[in-house]
């Protein structure tokens, strides 16, 4: 069964999630979402990845509770492990993370429901555009005796502070799109999030690869290390970056439109 569209608009690569029915996230779609975007990264033509739902209220509803189950018998021993996917893709975690570190800019366009291991890749993700009709977005896990596990205890506090994660993660608490951009959850709130998406991802068409590149590397390695690192990397990278020859061509383009110059 397909769970994953790809289509391709410009420098952006958009990846559209639809579990028929449950709107759920599974081993089988998980492994196909991998493989989408290990080809996104993996192809210089591709300058932005989009997160989307495959149904106009679904984005993600959450991990699928049934395979949780599962999981959970087989960690205790009562159960033999399920047959991996057809691709050997190191699963979710894998996608959370290469979502992370990719070397480009992932938007979610969050489109409807977004929970659990929905919203914790979401939270992978540089961008998040939430749709104004969005009726929940959140962890609600402790409700049903877990948490998150996919990233959400850690990524959660760095976004909206300690305080309000803390909220959120223990009364298992879900928001609306609109809520959510007040909160800080997401970057904004509109009625079309793909159509947002887009747009923002056709700005990183005209510039090169290397500066987005780097200024996401280091921008996202920035809590997690002492400042004077993180600083010392920083203006070494910077450095490095001024000897690719497009980022000269481009700095020259752009001071040339912001100010022009009378020649004879």
């Amino acid at each position: 069964m397909s769970f994953v569209t790809t289509a391709r608009h410009g420098g952006a690569l958009v990846i559209g999630y639809n579990n028929p029915g449950a709107g759920t996230l599974t081993a089988a779609g998980t492994s196909q979402l991998l493989v989408a975007l290990r080809a996104g990264v993996a192809d210089e033509t591709v300058r932005c990845i989009i997160y989307t739902g495959g149904r106009p209220d679904i984005f993600i509803r959450h991990y699928d509770v049934g395979e949780l189950v599962v999981m959970s018998d087989v960690v205790k021993g009562d159960a033999p492990p399920p047959p991996p996917p057809a691709e050997d893709d190191g699963g979710y975690y894998a996608l959370v993370d290469i979502t992370a570190s990719a070397p480009k800019p992932v938007i979610a366009a969050i489109n409807g429901l977004c929970m659990g291991g929905g919203f914790e890749l979401a939270l992978a993700c540089d961008l998040r555009i939430a749709g104004t009709s969005v009726e929940a977005i959140g962890l609600p896990e402790t409700r049903v005796g877990i948490f998150p596990g996919g990233g959400g205890t850690q990524r959660l506090p760095r976004i909206i502070g300690e305080a309000k994660a803390l909220e959120m993660i223990l009364r298992g608490l879900v928001v609306t799109g609109p809520q959510a951009a007040a909160q800080g959850l997401v970057h904004e709130v509109v009625d079309d999030p793909l159509a947002r998406a887009l747009e923002i991802a056709a700005e990183f068409e005209s510039r090169p690869a290397e500066g987005i590149a780097e200024a996401k590397r280091l921008t996202r390695s920035a809590l997690t290390r002492p400042f004077a690192e993180g600083t010392a990397d920083e203006r070494r990278s910077f450095m490095e970056l001024l000897k690719v020859p497009s980022s000269g061509a481009s700095m020259k383009a752009s001071l040339d439109a912001e100010m022009p110059i009378e020649r004879a």
